[in-house]
Order: structure tokens, then C-alpha cells, then sequence
């Protein structure tokens, strides 16, 4: 099965009457708990819409942006899947096994807070792929890359600091940074990557405690920043003493041109500090990720992770080894890379076809996602129910802003939707959005729900 998504890679089956509320109210449960929302913030957005969705417990704006950001909902009879057998998971099972009954006795047992040191030499060399150079002593292993986000704020920031962040970004971030006290500061994306202009007088005017970007496969664009732009902000950031905290995406997974090495590979002054996760090319379930930085915030990180967790299993992280190490890794991102692609350009092609001349998107460079752009007065997460009464859902773009923007934008997400499933789901998308346009038009019939997530 292909799938290497980053938001946590949850999918979501509905079929015949049952309802999103029904099914993910445990999920919907967490989030009202976690946010404590005022009870003037509750907003029937998540109305009756026929068989396929309830009035939930929690009916913010919040919950239902949250909700589809986290999950990826797969609407019709049957999960899509690409085939039952999964050769990367059933190697990596026989992997498993294999450590265990060769250094079983030593894994199971309390292990150092840096890691697993065979893995952290093979990061050293796996980087250099990329133009990255870091010595072992230079990684740590977390416990995936949200791990890492959460050490950094920990460790940098306090309660009303400002944190410089672009936008539109990956929610999780945001999140722990909030979680933190942070004050989030947005820099927006534009065609090249983040405006360094609107990054340099935000520095000059706030002294944000770090600048948090995915110069990469962006989430949820799938632009990736030209190299001027990078060396502009690395000289922003150096000259104005803010550490730039780098989302990295795994080099292998890209379309077109190479994309430009890394931040952190051009990064003598030692500002930025790189997060890398196997979860996106391997296994979300794995939790497996690194971050790279210089000695002296590699040490406050390695300390709050030892107070946060210990270590991070070294069971896994052996298993993980010797799957790279035989090269397993390398077979299994060349099979997603191509078939990334491919469901990539049937996407795009879908689009050009099936959308009104309002509509714009962005050509994903690397990554699984683009951002679409609606017609003019249309909300994306008002949009929604009707998308799955046609049997089509999609994640509505609000959850990727912070300053309110995004309304009129939704990510198409195209890691695990079945080929032959892709243009069908865009028609329908482009129905739903053709019938939302401030204009009369008559309610016809709506076909069975059997179409996947775009």
C-alpha cells in the first residue's frame, strides 16, 4: 500500500449511513477537550446533510477544520487500497524480527537519549544524498518530527514570545507553538517561496525567537522555495541572530527539476535547525524522526527530550536501520516517487479539465498535496457538506492560516486515492463547486457517495 501522508494519516471510511460524527467522535471528543471552547463559539457547521453526516457534540468552525485536516475521508463502499499486499511493511516485519533476535537483550533495555548510534551514522551519510553534511554528534532521534517541534518550543520559547512562521504552513506547528504561548507572526508565501522582505521587517520590528518554514514539498502547496530565495533568508536570519527552524521533506520525492539542497546544507553560521521523519516516506505509524543542529541547541534539545520520554525506542530505531541499511528504503521511495507522480498528473489534468475558469491551483513540486483557490465568495468550509452529499470530500484550507485568511481555499490531497479514482472525484468536486456560485440553479439528483478523498 502507498501511503506516506504527514498529517497523522488517518483515513476515514464512511459507508451507507453511518456518519463522520459516529465514527470519529473519539477524535472530535480529544479536540473539544484540548481547546476548551467558549460556548459562543459553538456554530452548526457540521449540519444534517442526508446519510452521510449528523450534528456532531462539538459544532465549532475549529472542530470541523481540525477534524479534516487531521483526517483523510474516504467516502464510498471500500477503502481504496492499492492491493492487499504491502512488500515495504511485510520486509520491514521480517526486519523486525530479525533485530529482535539478534540484539533483542540490549534493545528492550534503557538506551541513550541521543539514539541509536548505527542509525545516526547512517543519517550522516543518507543527508549527504541531499547536500546536507551532519555528523552523527550533530542528530538527534525523536520521536517523529512533532517530537522535534515540541523540543524546539520548549526549549526557545516563552510565554508572549513571537515566532516568525510562513503561511500558509502545516496546522501541527502552529498548534505546539500556540500551545507554548507563543505569538505567531506570518510570512506569506508567494510563487518563490516566503516573502524575505515581509521577513526582515518582521524581524526589525518584533525580534520573533525563531522563523519556523518548509522550504520543500510545502504543506500544503507543494511549492518548493527557489535558491535566492533561501540564501536571502539564511542572510536575514544570520544578520539579525533568529534561528530558522527548517520542516525538511525527504529529497527522493520530487517532480521536475531537483530541488534545491536544504537551508541547513548552506548553514555556516549555525541558525538553522533541521527536522527530518521517516514517517513521510516509510511509515506514519513508526513516530521515527531527527533533528540536526549545532552542539550547544543540539545539547538543550537532547536534555528536554530525556525529561520528556527518556529515548526514543531502540527497537524501532535498530529495525529502521537495517531496513536503510539493505536498502529497502531506497526500493520502497523509488516505487512511491513513480507512483506519487503519476496520481500527481492525473490530478492536474483532472483539474485543467474539470474546473470553472475561477479557479486556480498550485503544481505541486514535491510533496502529496496542492492548494486550490475558489471562485471568489465561496468558503470552503461551508463548501464541504455539499461535497459529500456528491460523494467528495477534501480538506478546507482555513486550518493552514492564522490571521483568518484561507477561507476560500482547500487541499487536494492525492497520496491515497486510487488512480482510477481521481478524475471522477474532481467532476464531482467541480460540480459542487459550480452549483455554490452566487447564481440561480436548479438541485438535481446526487449520485451515490462512492468517490475517495481527493
Amino acid at each position: 500500500m502507498v501511503e506516506a501522508e504527514d498529517d497523522l494519516g488517518a483515513r476515514l471510511e464512511l459507508a451507507g449511513p453511518q456518519s463522520c460524527c459516529e465514527l470519529d467522535r473519539s477524535r472530535l471528543d480529544a479536540i473539544g477537550r484540548a481547546e476548551a471552547l467558549p460556548q459562543d463559539a459553538l456554530e452548526p457547521i457540521a449540519r444534517d446533510c442526508g446519510r452521510q453526516i449528523v450534528t456532531c457534540r462539538y459544532r465549532t468552525r475549529a472542530d470541523v477544520r481540525e477534524l479534516a485536516a487531521e483526517a483523510h475521508l474516504a467516502l464510498g463502499e471500500a477503502l481504496v487500497r492499492l492491493g492487499r499486499a504491502d512488500p515495504a511493511r511485510d520486509a520491514f516485519r521480517r526486519v523486525l524480527n530479525q533485530v529482535i533476535r539478534d540484539e533483542g537483550a540490549s534493545l528492550l533495555q534503557y538506551y541513550p537519549a541521543g539514539g541509536y548510534p548505527p542509525l545516526r551514522r547512517y543519517l550522516s551519510t543518507y543527508l549527504l544524498r541531499f547536500g546536507l553534511e551532519a555528523r552523527p554528534e550533530e542528530i538527534l532521534i525523536v520521536n517523529g518530527s512533532q517530537q522535534g517541534f515540541d523540543l524546539i518550543a520548549r526549549t526557545l520559547i516563552d510565554q508572549g514570545d513571537t515566532v516568525a512562521i510562513e503561511q500558509p504552513t502545516y496546522p501541527r506547528a502552529l498548534q505546539v507553538f500556540r500551545s507554548f504561548g507563543a505569538q505567531l507572526a506570518p510570512v506569506p508565501w508567494d510563487a518563490v517561496g516566503p516573502r524575505v522582505e515581509v521577513f526582515e521587517r518582521l524581524l526589525e520590528r518584533h525580534a520573533p525567537k525563531l522563523f519556523y518554514c518548509q522550504p520543500s514539498a510545502h504543506n500544503p502547496t507543494g511549492l518548493t522555495l527557489l535558491p535566492e530565495t533561501g540564501r536571502r533568508l539564511l542572510e536575514v536570519a544570520v544578520r539579525h541572530h533568529v534561528p530558522i527552524v527548517e520542516d525538511g521533506f525527504d529529497g527522493s520525492l520530487y517532480y521536475g527539476a531537483r530541488p534545491a539542497v536544504p537551508l541547513k546544507a548552506a548553514d555556516v553560521h549555525g541558525v538553522v535547525i533541521y527536522i527530518g521523519t521517516f514517517s513521510k516516506i516509510l511509515f506514519p505509524g513508526l513516530r521515527l524522526g531527527w533533528v540536526v543542529g549545532a552542539p550547544p541547541i543540539l545539547e538543550r534539545l537532547q536534555a528536554a527530550k530525556q525529561l520528556a520520554d527518556l529515548h526514543t525506542s531502540a527497537l524501532i530505531q535498530a529495525a529502521v536501520h537495517r531496513f536503510c541499511e539493505r536498502r529497502l528504503l531506497d526500493r520502497h521511495a523509488a516505487r512511491v516517487a513513480r507512483e506519487y507522480a503519476r496520481r500527481r498528473a492525473l490530478l492536474l489534468t483532472a483539474l485543467k479539465r474539470r474546473m470553472p475558469a475561477e479557479v486556480t491551483w498550485t503544481e505541486p513540486q514535491g510533496g502529496f498535496s496542492l492548494l486550490l483557490t475558489l471562485p471568489p465568495g465561496l468558503d470552503a468550509t461551508e463548501l464541504l457538506p455539499a461535497a459529500i452529499e456528491r460523494g467528495v470530500a477534501f480538506t478546507p484550507g482555513a486550518p493552514f492560516f492564522m490571521d483568518g485568511a484561507g477561507a476560500g481555499t482547500l487541499r487536494l490531497s492525492f497520496s491515497s486515492v486510487a488512480a482510477g479514482r481521481i478524475d471522477e472525484g474532481v467532476r464531482r468536486l467541480g460540480e459542487t463547486i459550480k452549483a455554490a456560485r452566487p447564481r440561480p440553479r436548479g438541485r438535481g439528483r446526487l449520485e451515490p457517495a462512492t468517490v475517495p478523498v481527493v
